[in-house]
């Protein structure tokens, strides 16, 4: 555990002194993270642990509280305690909080972005767009693609939808894989394809019925 003093957390760092305090820990893989500007809170995916079986862990997103501890890598989704790694520390497990919202087992979310432009339909703002790399060890495959998690006074309020998909062809080979969302100037969606090598651009249809 020596090897892992700064890793798996967020930081705060003062702009004008350089200094740095921990935000949150605890954390796997928080690659991009945004805040939601009906609550003020900070919101960040996580691309959880891999290998306790297809459907375990879920992968998450989830409200970050400040000093806020989340498991890793001593429990999973709360305090479920992952049973391989030791020694262990109960009383960190004993604080371990329980994410915000499942994204599914595997799908390798790695960045976030909430939605507060006017180009997409009304039902879109506030929302958060998440990019889901997809699996490497999971039968079946999940993840690649791009979802939208709709929220409402801060909170996520349903099902996600799909919104960008047909990365896996019929016998299930990746055409490419999401990772980067974000909205330019103009309100357009712009997804990054690590596989592909595609930046992807998903904007209203305004061609005439």
């Amino acid at each position: 555990m020596d090897q892992e003093v700064n890793r798996a957390g967020m930081f705060r760092v003062d702009r004008l002194t350089g200094q740095t305090d921990v935000f949150a820990d605890g954390l796997r893989n928080p690659v991009r993270f945004d805040w939601n500007l009906e609550s003020g809170q900070l919101w960040a995916p996580v691309n959880e642990r891999d290998e306790p079986g297809n459907n375990l862990v879920p992968d998450y997103m989830t409200e970050v509280q400040e000093r806020a501890f989340c498991g890793w890598p001593y429990s999973y989704f709360g305090q479920n305690v992952d049973t391989r790694v030791q020694p262990q520390r109960p009383d960190l497990v004993a604080k371990a909080i329980s994410p915000s919202y499942a994204l599914g087992s595997h799908v390798a979310a790695l960045e976030l972005e909430f939605y507060r432009d006017d180009l997409l339909p009304a039902s879109y703002k506030n929302g958060a767009f998440v990019g889901l790399n997809g699996s490497w060890n999971r039968k079946p495959y999940s993840g690649y693609k791009v979802i939208f998690v709709p929220f409402e006074n801060g909170h996520p309020s349903g099902q996600p939808n799909d919104i960008l998909t047909g990365f896996l062809d019929a016998d299930s080979n990746a055409l490419g894989r999401p990772v980067g969302v974000i909205t330019d100037s103009e309100g357009v969606l712009l997804v990054a394809d690590d596989v592909g090598n595609i930046n992807w651009r998903v904007a209203p249809d305004t061609r005439a019925n």
